[in-house]
């Protein structure tokens, strides 16, 4: 009986000591546990405390507008003022072209010659019929003055010496048509006959073109037409190089239905003919002015629903998008319309940043903070 109580009692010893052990376990582990989660949570804040602190960093531009002309920019063609093909008059061969193509030539100046013919007779053979009835009315009145002839037989002399004295006329026209001269002061541009040609009436000899004024010819849209003006300056820069002035001084009233844009002709002085015809030209019109704003031409950007514009900076450092509209370009960057008149364009991480966040901005040429990185750029990376 003795030896059963014995083995009952180690049985229990051994079950207390398991059960402390347990116990002395599971509390250990709690502890732990506890101190875990303590030191989780405080990592958690902390991290979090960070992204508050650490903003995206932009770099910005102050950009302020001002008064700025409104430009139109389009496109022609240099042409002659004019262009005239000097035709024959009479029937008759060519016998002299005394000018040589590209002289200038002035109004009046021979520049064909035909053959005379027979006109040079017709016209002595009329002088001849004017002084026989001159005479034959000179005898006449002096027959009605001393009564022999009555004062009605004076009418036909009359008429004799008006026919003559057409006749005359009709045949020294006829004579002087052989002669073409330049109708107004130009270019010799082209002989359109040798000599040697017979020429009919209405057959071209020579092209005579007018480059002073020299015209230029454009097309304007539905949406430039109302922009421009009869008289209204324009600076026109040629494909040669050369940078001329000139004046509007014809805008089509009726559309081309084909294109639906009107022609607009502008006239340039040109005294020295050193302007040529046929030169591809960019004209320039100043159609206004308005509250523009200078910026970088790469700053541009498109929002979601494809509006172009530009992303800028507000007072409390929150990124807005402003839509804008191009009215110039430079070599300094391009003039727009729709900023406000005082910003902090974003000229740098704007492709990084949304619209509505919050924003660290930089000035331009200023160093970044410690920490501090440009939205799109790491810490390590070197702004321009």
């Amino acid at each position: 009986m003795l030896g059963r109580m014995k083995a009952v009692m180690k049985l229990n010893s051994s079950y207390l000591l398991a059960g402390a052990a347990v116990i002395l376990v599971g509390a250990w582990f709690a502890i732990g546990s506890a101190g875990n989660d303590s030191d989780i949570f405080e990592d958690v804040k902390q991290r979090d405390e960070v992204r508050e602190v650490i903003l995206p960093t932009v770099v910005v531009r102050t950009v302020t507008s001002e008064v700025h002309a409104i430009r139109l920019t389009n496109y022609g063609r240099t042409m002659p003022n004019r262009r005239v093909e000097v035709k024959a008059k009479t029937a008759a061969s060519l016998v002299s072209t005394p000018v040589r193509e590209g002289t200038r030539v002035n109004r009046g100046d021979i520049i064909c010659r035909q053959d005379v013919d027979a006109r040079q007779a017709l016209v002595d053979q009329a002088k001849a019929q004017l002084a026989k009835a001159e005479a034959d009315l000179t005898a006449t009145t002096t027959l009605v003055e001393r009564g022999y002839r009555a004062p009605a037989s004076l009418n036909g002399d009359k008429a004799a010496v008006d026919g003559a004295k057409a006749s005359l006329t009709q045949a020294q026209i006829e004579l002087g048509n052989v002669v073409l001269r330049a109708p107004f002061a130009g270019i010799y541009e082209m002989r359109m006959s040798e000599v040697g040609d017979y020429l009919a009436p209405g057959q071209p000899c020579a092209a005579i073109v007018e480059l002073d004024p020299l015209k230029l010819e454009a097309e304007l849209t539905e949406t430039q037409i109302g922009q421009v003006e009869m008289g209204q300056t324009v600076d026109i820069r040629l494909a040669t190089g050369q940078t001329v002035t000139g004046t509007v001084s014809f805008i089509e009233s009726v559309a081309n239905p084909a294109t639906r844009t009107f022609e607009m002709e502008m006239s340039v002085p040109n005294p020295d003919y050193t302007l040529k015809a046929g030169v591809s030209a960019t004209l320039d019109l100043k159609i206004g002015e308005a509250m523009a704003s200078l910026v970088p031409s790469g700053v541009m950007a498109i929002n979601d629903d494809g509006t172009t514009g530009i992303r800028y900076v507000d007072a409390s450092n929150i990124v807005r998008f402003a839509a804008i509209e191009q009215v110039d370009e430079t070599d300094a960057g391009i003039w727009v319309l729709g900023l406000p008149p005082r910003s902090r364009v974003i000229i740098e991480g704007q492709d990084y940043v949304s619209v509505g966040s919050e924003v660290d901005p930089r000035t331009e040429g200023a160093r970044p903070r410690d920490g501090a990185s440009v939205a799109g750029l790491s810490t390590n990376d070197k702004l321009d």
